[in-house]
């Protein structure tokens, strides 16, 4: 730390909800200049996003309906960390085997995102999945919710960043992995991590 950089600590703390997904807290912390302020945020669990590419250079995209906005929007296959033991490459495979009845042969890691800094913890870490296949359909997910009603959909991922640049496509997730992968596509899959990367401590809270 430089010597100009304020040392932010926490005087105090308290949990304003706690619920199965996130606790919502409020910090007393320092700030530069003397004094403290108060910080409402979100801890949450944290969770994977998968795109998907199958070999004609199609991205699987999802259309899913999100009750906070009150419509459908399109989205990754994605989910919460939130099973004890498992990986995130493990969390990603699930997610997709649950969510679209895919399979990936070779998993990689696209990029890790801060979702909301200013309000939330959540960590999403994003796979590159390959060499798609097929879960046996005696083996396929039951779907409940909201994900009984999604839609699975492939769209050749120029005119899916085509989506996010007219905004089309807005959800953090699906933006930040779209780039990527069109990003590490046109370099020749340079700057890919593999799936068992660990996660930088610059990005963990």
């Amino acid at each position: 730390m430089s010597a100009q950089e304020h040392d932010y600590q926490v005087r105090s703390r308290v949990e304003r909800y706690s619920g199965p997904l996130f606790t919502l807290v409020t910090d007393e912390v320092t700030m530069p200049g003397g004094g403290t302020a108060a910080r409402d945020y979100i801890r949450h669990t944290g969770a994977v996003g998968v795109v998907a590419l199958d070999d004609a250079g199609r991205v699987v995209l999802l259309r899913q309906y999100r009750h906070p906005l009150g419509r459908r929007i399109w989205e990754l296959p994605a989910g919460l960390t939130d099973v004890h033991g498992e990986g995130l490459a493990e969390a990603a495979a699930r997610e997709l085997a649950e969510e679209t009845d895919l399979t990936a042969g070779r998993l990689d890691v696209l990029v890790d995102l801060h979702t909301s800094p200013g309000c939330s913890t959540e960590l999403v870490r994003i796979f590159l999945a390959r060499e798609l296949g097929e879960v046996p359909a005696a083996e396929r997910h039951d779907r409940h919710g909201e994900e009984a009603d999604l839609t699975v959909h492939r769209t050749d991922l120029d005119e899916a960043v085509a989506m996010v640049l007219s905004g089309e496509i807005t959800n953090a997730l699906c933006v930040a992995g779209l780039l990527a992968a069109a990003r590490v596509r046109d370099a020749g899959w340079k700057g890919l991590r593999s799936a068992d990367a660990p996660v930088s401590s610059a990005t963990t809270p």
